[in-house]
């Protein structure tokens, strides 16, 4: 895979259930969405799947 690719990524909240499809960007191992908190205040206990475009 190359750096900086492009990816959907599904993120599920394990407090309240919410889930937020968003794009990011693969950069070392990592994926960088932006995304910092739920609406139910969670920053931390999350589900994320990534979907290659």
């Amino acid at each position: 895979m190359a750096l900086n690719e492009r990816v959907k990524v599904t993120i599920r909240c394990n407090w309240c259930g919410e889930r937020f499809i968003l794009k990011g960007r693969r950069d070392k191992g990592r994926i960088d969405t932006g995304f910092k908190q739920c609406i139910c205040n969670n920053e931390s206990d999350f589900e994320i799947e990534p979907h290659d475009f």
